[in-house]
């Protein structure tokens, strides 16, 4: 569905040629899910708006939906959907009328784009409203109206730009509830960007993380958190046998990534295992058998930002594409 070869943007700025993105290659097979990760800057806007034709690259290829994306975009256009972060619908214009006018543009005839137009607006919960002015929908509810727009022509592709944006978690629930259920039913590609890393975890079945123009991962957020970050083992143990506790447990970290603190008359360690909960009942026997009795302990699996941390020296919260 999306094919790359050394896809490449420079911009220039005055005398200053700047990098944005660096050659990425990018497979995406029909069906797919995937999450577009990265800071603010690392050319993760930039690479989603060559293959939305709203850039040009300076140099490579990329095939999206079977069309180059140089050659004919608008027939990428044609076969893509995109739900940008604002909201797409003219203010004054009713719900319904907006649908219509959507595939009217994308070349339904009249009857055809109202009936899509319904259909859209029973499985986005919104039949009730579509008499209403966009202006007076919710924030959940305007997202929900956007993603129906975007599906009105039944694009192969769909791509959602921080799609969940500003919107409670009751909200960002059932918006996404909408969007599997539309997967599920039509098979549709889905390439997501967000700022919620939980979401990017729970929904998507790849994860492509991308810094300073480059592509750095590209994997399954399971595989990518027991293979980069793995599970955060935090223990307490008695002041006066700390020495034999950053014995036990240096040996057991991961790089040495060994972290220590004194408090109260205890000591606390803060340990990451590639596989902490096979290792830590022998961890605790060891510590035990050590003088080094656990008094408390915490087992905390990986996140997508650890992952970030460890690939990158930074959070990925520490800037984020808006």
């Amino acid at each position: 569905m999306i094919h790359t070869n050394k896809l490449t943007k420079h911009f220039k700025n005055k005398k200053e040629t700047v990098e944005a993105v660096k050659g990425v290659d990018i497979d995406i097979s029909p069906g797919e899910l995937v999450a577009f990760l990265g800071p603010n800057g690392a050319g993760k806007s930039t690479t989603l708006r060559m293959l939305t034709t709203l850039l040009s690259p300076t140099s490579g290829s990329a095939r999206v939906a079977g069309v180059d994306v140089v050659a004919d975009p608008a027939g990428v256009r044609s076969r893509i959907g995109y739900i940008g972060q604002g909201n797409g619908g003219g203010h004054s214009y009713r719900v319904m009328d907006e649908l219509v006018m959507q595939g009217r543009f994308y070349g339904m005839n009249g009857a055809e784009a109202h009936d899509r137009a319904r259909e859209l607006l029973i499985t986005m919960d919104l039949q009730e409203l579509e008499k209403r002015t966009v202006v007076k929908l919710s924030g959940g509810q305007r997202r929900r109206m956007d993603v129906a727009l975007g599906l009105m022509h039944s694009p192969q592709l769909l791509f959602l730009d921080e799609p969940s944006t500003g919107m409670d978690p009751q909200n960002r629930a059932n918006l996404w509830d909408h969007i599997m259920r539309m997967r599920v039913e039509h098979g549709t590609t889905i390439v997501m960007t967000t700022h919620y890393l939980d979401e990017a975890d729970s929904m998507s079945e790849r994860v492509i993380v991308i810094d300073h123009g480059e592509i750095i991962a590209d994997d399954t957020a399971a595989r990518l958190k027991s293979n980069l970050a793995g599970d955060l083992l935090a223990v307490e143990v008695p002041l006066d046998s700390a020495q034999a506790a950053r014995a036990v447990l240096g040996r057991a970290a991961a790089d040495g990534d060994l972290d220590e603190s004194m408090q109260n008359g205890t000591a606390r360690f803060r340990v990451r295992l590639p596989d902490g909960a096979r290792l830590a009942p022998g961890l605790l026997k060891a510590l035990d058998a050590a003088g080094a009795p656990v008094t408390s302990l915490e087992l905390n699996p990986p996140t997508l930002d650890d992952v970030f941390l460890e690939l990158t020296g930074r959070s990925l919260r520490e800037g984020v594409d808006v």
